[in-house]
Order: C-alpha cells, then sequence, then structure tokens
C-alpha cells in the first residue's frame, strides 16, 4: 500500500467494504480523514456546537450574518440556521465520493431536533427539508418508537436515513424493517431507490456504558473485561442478522471507547464513525489489520453479560419492544446529552443576540 497513513487508512484500504467514517462536520477532522480514505462523516448537536466553538473565527461572521437577516429570528432559528449551513457546506467535501459510487457513500449525516424524538410527524417534515440541503445528505433520527415510524415515512419520501440513539439489536431490527416497508412502498410506485444508503448506527461504546453503569448502580461483581465486549457482542449478533434477511440498511458502529470497537469489525459489510481523537489513537496503534467480523465473543465474558438482565435487552432482537426503546437507560442518558449539546449551542447564540 502506497503513502501508509495508519491503521484506520490500512482498513479503508484493505477492506473496502469496511468503511470508516469522520465522526466530526469539522474542516480539519473532514481534511484530515479524506487524506485517509474515509468516506462518510456524521455530525450531532454536540459534534455541530463543538465545531463551532473550534472555528469560532469563520463562524462567527456566519452568526452575525443571520442576525442581520433575520431581526426576528429567535436563538433556536439561529442555532439551527447555522446547522443547516453547516451540512449544506461540509457535505460538498463528501461529494466527489457520493459520486464516485453513485449515492452509496460519500454522505454526512445530519440529525433532527432531538426534542422531536416522540413526534413522528415533526421528524418526518425536518427530515425531508434536512435532505434537501444537498444531494448527499443522510439524515438521523433517534430510534425511538415515533422515530421508527418517521424513518419509514421518511424512506418512502427518498430520505436516506441513519437511526441513531441506538444500541440494541431490537432497536436495529425494528430500524431495518421500517426501512424495508418504506423502500417497498416506494417500488410499488416505481420510485426511485438505487442510490439510497439507509444506515443504522449502533453506538456500542454508549452500550457499554449503560452497562457499566448499571452494574455499578445494582452493586453487582463481574469480570470487568465482559464490560469492554458488550458493544461488540450486540453489534456482531446484529450484524448476523442482517446478514441472514438481506436487508437493505448497513449498520454503523459509533461511540469508540476501546480498540475492539474498531478492530473487532474489520472485514464486515457495514460502517464505522470514529472521532476525531480515536482516528489518531488507531491509526498510532500497533493492532493488526485483519479480518474479525466473524469472530465470536468469547464464551467467558458472554457469560458474564447474560448474567445481566439490561445485556438481554440489548443483545436479544425480541428484548424490547419499539414502545420500551426510549426507557433503556443508554438512550435516556444519550437523548439527554444531545439536548444539552444543543442547549450549549443556543447559549452561545444567545451570547451574540443580548
Amino acid at each position: 500500500m502506497s503513502e501508509y497513513k495508519g491503521k484506520l487508512h490500512e482498513t479503508a484500504v484493505r477492506f473496502p467494504d469496511t468503511d470508516v467514517w469522520m465522526d466530526s462536520c469539522g474542516e480539519e477532522e473532514l481534511n484530515y480523514g479524506l487524506e485517509r480514505g474515509i468516506v462518510g462523516a456524521t455530525s450531532n448537536p454536540i459534534i455541530v456546537g463543538a465545531v463551532i466553538k473550534e472555528e469560532l473565527p469563520f463562524w462567527e461572521k456566519k452568526i452575525k450574518e443571520l442576525l442581520a437577516e433575520m431581526p426576528d429570528a429567535t436563538e433556536d432559528d439561529i442555532a439551527w440556521g447555522l446547522i443547516y449551513e453547516a451540512g449544506r457546506e461540509r457535505s460538498k467535501k463528501l461529494l466527489p465520493i457520493f459520486e464516485k459510487y453513485k449515492g452509496k457513500k460519500g454522505r454526512l449525516s445530519i440529525q433532527v431536533n432531538a426534542k422531536y424524538y416522540r413526534n413522528a410527524d415533526k421528524m418526518l417534515e425536518q427530515a425531508i427539508f434536512l435532505n434537501s440541503l444537498g444531494r448527499n445528505m443522510q439524515v438521523k433520527m433517534p430510534a425511538s418508537k415515533a422515530g421508527i415510524k418517521a424513518m419509514e415515512e421518511a424512506t418512502y419520501h427518498g430520505v436516506s436515513i441513519n437511526a441513531t440513539v441506538s444500541f440494541t439489536v431490537a432497536q436495529a431490527v425494528a430500524v431495518a424493517e421500517a426501512v424495508e416497508r418504506g423502500l417497498e412502498r416506494r417500488r410499488k410506485e416505481n420510485l426511485p431507490v438505487e442510490d439510497m444508503s439507509p444506515v443504522c448506527t449502533i453506538m456500542i461504546g454508549r452500550t457499554d456504558d449503560w452497562l457499566k453503569e448499571y452494574v455499578k448502580n445494582e452493586n453487582l461483581v463481574l469480570d470487568p473485561e465482559c464490560l469492554e465486549w458488550a458493544g461488540v457482542a450486540v453489534i456482531k449478533e446484529a450484524y448476523r442478522i442482517y446478514k441472514e434477511r438481506g436487508y437493505t440498511t448497513r449498520l454503523l458502529s459509533a461511540a469508540n471507547r476501546n480498540h475492539y470497537h474498531w478492530s473487532q469489525l474489520i472485514g464486515g459489510d457495514l460502517a464505522m464513525t470514529v472521532n476525531y481523537a480515536w482516528h489518531k489513537k488507531i491509526n498510532a496503534c500497533n493492532i493488526e489489520v485483519k479480518n474479525r467480523i466473524d469472530e465470536p465473543v468469547n464464551p467467558k465474558y458472554l457469560n458474564e453479560l447474560n448474567k445481566l438482565s439490561e445485556f438481554h435487552k440489548s443483545f436479544d432482537k425480541n428484548g424490547m419492544k419499539p414502545e420500551e426503546f426510549e426507557k433503556y437507560g443508554g438512550f435516556r442518558n444519550t437523548i439527554s446529552t444531545f439536548l444539552s449539546g444543543y442547549d450549549d449551542l443556543v447559549k452561545l447564540i444567545r451570547g451574540y443576540m443580548i
């Protein structure tokens, strides 16, 4: 391989079905990733807020322009104006990849308002608008009961979705089934589906986070190493089911916490979105790049994890019903984090308004 630039770059070159994304829409981050084979990028309220703070000289001008153009706007209006602008501008960096792969790669994921997680109609309305920001947009919606409904409708309307706030096999299956229903409705009306590229995120690091929190709260004692493998076990099980059933949707891993969240997925027909810090860590590590997607999780760790009712909710395809998704600990923690991240962005805007 010419111009070797680290282990993630090697992964992208040697295993082209294992897509590597950048978990950011920042200028520096995207440039770094594009030099090392990324084929997609993600954003959310926390990411956009961090990018704006990091690139404040650039975005400050945009904030002031929006304030001048929208004299009656609320701070929320300005915040979303910035988010839309970030989507429009940074998606352009991925357009050459999008065109090369005819829509199957090269998309920027942009998230609907996290406050809408209980309202399918509001998510759908915003998803359709977000999809209009660029040719290569991908719209993130939380995998709540309402979100699953919105994903089917958005798919029917030609939106390539990215399910987020998702941690479990049950959510991943519900998402894939919703997408299949939406695609089938399009096919019946002879609407195009060939260039659509739906994905379902499993935030495997946050699955681990929740199970660690649960074990601590319940005063349980387990082999601590097993808790580093919970998310890996979940996404490997979801991957097995996806392949068995032939879903159109592809899986996307997120929220790296250890090298297993990369190394154990190599060789899979899936994507992994990795934040800038973990890109650098992985590129500099000495872990061998080899196909591990079909390697089972050590039964010793699974035996330990199976002692936990919360692991069964995470791992079993029937572990939860859609109405239970938003009660799962990882969902509650993550949606709260997203809402707080959005609040931080609004506070930044407020400083320019008052």
